[in-house]
């Protein structure tokens, strides 16, 4: 199960360089239902995700490079290009996302939750914009279907 918000980020930390980043390339196979390959640095995995916004069931099986390279080359709209800078928030992580290419200037950042009661409950740093967890136009399935 996943349960995260989801905000938009308008003014980049000062400090970004010195969080751990990742960039992450992934392709949707399929939106409704998601189905999603991503490279994360060196690593390849196939994801499956339900319905849902706030909280949702998602299943990860890993892949081989040349695995990952074949199910991209049939992506249903864009491939999705980021930096994921990973930033440590009370006793939480923050997963900031940095869009390029045709995405940028896009920043979003994802906050996980063990429940939907933690989620509730959580307040944001200040730096962050207006939420967009019940905005489905802001999940990246839905951005790799833009224009």
């Amino acid at each position: 199960m996943e349960i995260e918000r989801k905000f938009l980020i308008t003014q980049l930390p000062a400090e970004l360089k010195q969080y751990e980043a990742r960039h992450i390339e992934q392709a949707y196979l399929c939106t409704d239902p998601v189905v999603r390959v991503r490279r994360s640095n060196d690593r390849y995995m196939l994801t499956c995700k339900g319905a849902g916004l706030l909280s949702r069931e998602e299943f990860e099986l890993p892949l081989t490079e040349q695995a990952y390279r074949h199910l991209c080359a049939k992506a249903d709209g864009r491939v999705i290009c980021k930096v994921r800078y990973l930033i440590p928030y009370q006793d939480r992580l923050i997963e900031l996302d940095v869009f390029q290419g045709g995405l940028a200037p896009l920043a979003v950042a994802e906050v996980e939750f063990e429940s939907e009661a933690q989620a509730r409950s959580f307040v944001p740093p200040e730096w962050f914009g207006r939420e967009v967890t019940y905005d489905p136009s802001y999940s990246n399935a839905a951005l790799s279907r833009q224009k």
